[in-house]
C-alpha cells in the first residue's frame, strides 16, 4: 500500500463544508461518507476527512479550538501561479477568507493562504520545478 495521508477537521455544517471543498475541486468518496463525515480527495494520497463535531467527539476529548485561532496550516502545491490564483479565487467565492496571511512572493516560489468556512488555514503554493528538484540554487532564482 502506498503512503497516504488523511487530514481530519471539524466542521459546523457538513453541508456547508462539503460544497465548499467540492468548488475547489476535491471530490467526494461516498464510501467512506455518511450524515456525519464526508471524505473529499484531493488526490490518490491526499484525503480530507470532514467530521460534524458530534463526529470529531467520536475520536478525541480534546476541545475544538474557536474559529478564531489555528492550531495547524495545511499546505497543497500546485503547478502555476496561476492555479494557485484561480483557487484563492474559487475559495473566496465559495466562502472563505482570502490571504488570512499576506501573500508571500520570492520569485522562484510563491504563496497565499485562505481560511475556510470553519476557520482552517489553508497555504496554495507554486514552487519553480527546477528549485523543487534541487537543479537550480535559490541564489540562481533571487
Amino acid at each position: 500500500m502506498s503512503r497516504m495521508i488523511f487530514i481530519n477537521l471539524p466542521v459546523e455544517d457538513l453541508g456547508r463544508a462539503r460544497r465548499f471543498y467540492e468548488s475547489l475541486g476535491f471530490t467526494n468518496n461516498p464510501q467512506f461518507s455518511d450524515e456525519t463525515a464526508a471524505c473529499m480527495v484531493w488526490s490518490d494520497a491526499i484525503y480530507v476527512m470532514i467530521l460534524t463535531h458530534a463526529k470529531w467527539a467520536t475520536f478525541t476529548t480534546r476541545p475544538i479550538p474557536d474559529r478564531g485561532s489555528s492550531e495547524v496550516a495545511l499546505c497543497l502545491t500546485f503547478d502555476s501561479r496561476e492555479e494557485v490564483n484561480a483557487l484563492v479565487e474559487a475559495a473566496g467565492a465559495a466562502g472563505a477568507t482570502v490571504d488570512v496571511n499576506p501573500p508571500e512572493e520570492h520569485g522562484f516560489m510563491m504563496t497565499r493562504s485562505l481560511l475556510d468556512p470553519d476557520g482552517h488555514v489553508w497555504e496554495l503554493t507554486w514552487m519553480d520545478p527546477g528549485m523543487a528538484s534541487g537543479e537550480q540554487p535559490a541564489e540562481a532564482s533571487a
